[in-house]
């Protein structure tokens, strides 16, 4: 059954970072627009995410359950460690969702009030991603401080020095310009064609940015020494997967470029997909670097008989959800590749 709930992490992990991804990407893009673009992309990101950003959100909590329950020492590592910059997050997913709301439904439709929630808004999109790619490269970096390692380090170097650093920064800015990707390539096939141009360009700007992002991560690593970028050269599988994520640049420029809907959308999730599995099959199941060694993931699990009732109960509850949140989708018109061009 362990097995189970590795493939319902997975598979959340990956459906966060993609369809949570697109919603901050949504107000990335909105941000970093001009005025007189803001309000039309402001009209069309409430359309798209409406009736899905709550929804996108159960991908993480599942993620969250699943290492509480099934693998507590990572679990633990995480909320302790980093509780600064998961706070940020947490903070951040609030201010969102709480300005995302009110920005449509203010009572006094107020030019001050609106201005406020849209810029809570638009600054969560960007801050909330920012953090959550910091968090994760504090776990790759190596510099994680146990306590039982080290007794009398002091507040800084436990809780602030592994993740406020310039390697997890750039992993950070690169999550969060791969959220203005899909965000810029998903919104290509909601707009009417008259719009359709603008999108395209934000497409255009959006991949290079990640194209960028991702040689100074891997550059800055290198240079540094992080065994994380290191074992990701030697590694075939990881290289194998980064250049056919490079390699399908081409077909989704094209895709882009000519305003293909079920193309745009397919191309970039399975990028997604090939930089997620190659940052993952790096060190997988050793996940999490401390200055004393790499921590294996597989370890310190909860028992048998728990992971018995967590694979089941994951098994039911993702014949409950599942199809309830593919028919939300569908209701909406959301799942491009099952329309035509």
């Amino acid at each position: 059954m362990l097995y189970v709930v590795l493939v319902f992490l997975v598979v959340s992990f990956f459906l966060y970072v993609l369809l949570g991804g697109a919603d901050f990407g949504a107000g990335i893009v909105e941000l970093f627009s001009s005025k007189d673009n803001q309000k039309p992309i402001k009209k069309t990101v409430y359309e798209v995410m409406g009736p899905v950003w709550e929804a996108n959100h159960i991908w993480i909590i599942i993620m969250i359950v699943i290492l509480w329950i099934g693998f507590p020492m990572t679990y633990n590592i995480v909320v302790v460690y980093l509780h600064i910059p998961l706070t940020l997050v947490l903070l951040g997913i609030t201010l969102r969702g709480a300005a995302f709301i009110f920005r449509h439904y203010d009572a006094v439709k107020g030019q001050s009030s609106q201005k406020l929630y849209d810029n809570l808004f638009r600054i969560s999109c960007l801050i909330t991603p920012i953090f959550l790619g910091m968090t994760f490269g504090a776990l790759v970096t190596g510099d994680i401080m146990l306590l039982e390692d080290h007794p009398g380090i002091g507040f800084y170097d436990a809780y602030v020095h592994p993740w406020l650093q310039l390697f997890p920064i750039l992993i950070g800015c690169f999550y969060a310009t791969l959220c203005t990707f899909l965000a810029a390539v998903f919104l290509i096939g909601e707009v009417s064609d008259a719009q359709r141009e603008m999108y395209i360009r934000k497409g255009k700007v959006a991949v290079i940015a990640v194209v960028v992002t991702g040689f100074l991560v891997l550059i800055t690593g290198f240079a540094q020494g992080r065994d994380f970028v290191l074992d990701f050269v030697r590694d075939p599988f990881a290289v194998c997967s980064v250049v056919s994520s490079a390699i399908l640049l081409y077909p989704l420029w094209r895709a882009i470029r000519f305003g293909r809907v079920e193309r745009c959308r397919f191309f970039a999730g399975l990028q997604v997909a090939l930089i997620l599995f190659a940052a993952a099959i790096t060190h997988f199941p050793k996940v999490i670097a401390t200055t004393t060694g790499k921590l294996d993931f597989m370890q310190n699990t909860a028992p048998d008989s728990v992971m018995t009732v967590l694979g089941w109960s994951l098994i039911v509850g993702g014949l409950l959800i599942i199809p309830g949140f593919l028919h939300l989708l569908k209701s909406f018109h959301m799942i491009k590749i099952l329309e035509k061009e």
